[in-house]
């Protein structure tokens, strides 16, 4: 006789602090360029912005052992992959955000002088595929809404591969877009969590 499958695992509370990263993630994404859209990057946008991957983080992970392990390994790959995209594209976040900024144009140009242009560019694209690869994973998973999800595998690559784009109305647009996806994913992963904690609560009448 054959052993059971074994199910997906229910979402619990310990499903929220990633979920509260994730949403934390989105906001320090969307707020800041909802202003420079007005103001122009500011030393304040670029601190808050800079700060986004670090929450990023411990939403993926969430994400991927909330979905495990509908997607198999597909998913396991794609996690791997966005996880690595995710270390190397913070990283170059927050050096373009805390460090570049305060410097002048010559001297920007002659610290991406050899492989340094090279390994943004190549942080950039290892991020985008993983995006892409975990967003078709979390497609597949029918655990989360459809459309952000379809968001996360279509507007976080384009994300990662325009930013180097000039500030304008279409990158502060992109930015809230893509605030907008981390924090409906995440609002949909918390609310998840109810039917979980109230299916605890046995009836313990006798027969």
């Amino acid at each position: 006789m054959s052993a059971p499958l074994s199910p997906v695992p229910a979402p619990t509370r310990s499903t929220r602090p990633g979920a509260l990263c994730g949403a934390l993630a989105g906001l320090l994404i969307a707020l800041p360029a909802l202003i420079e859209a007005f103001t122009g990057e500011t030393a304040a946008t670029s601190f808050f912005l800079a700060l986004s991957p670090a929450f990023a983080l411990p939403f993926l992970t969430t994400v991927h052992h909330w979905q495990r392990p509908a997607p198999g390994r597909f998913a396991e790959t794609a996690h791997l992959v966005n996880l690595i995209g995710l270390g190397l594209f913070g990283g170059a976040a927050y050096a373009s955000n805390l460090v570049l900024f305060y410097l002048d144009d010559d001297t920007i140009e002659t610290r991406l002088a050899g492989p340094t242009l090279p390994a943004l560019l190549g942080s950039a694209v290892v991020f985008a595929v993983g995006c892409a690869l975990f967003g078709a994973a979390t497609i597949r998973a029918r655990r989360l809404p459809t459309v952000p999800a379809w968001g996360y595998a279509i507007l976080l690559p384009l994300f990662a591969l325009l930013i180097a784009l000039p500030d304008s109305v279409f990158t502060s647009a992109l930015h809230i877009a893509v605030g907008a996806v981390l924090v409906w994913l995440s609002t949909a992963l918390w609310q998840s969590a109810r039917p979980a904690h109230h299916s605890m609560s046995v009836d313990r009448t006798p027969a």
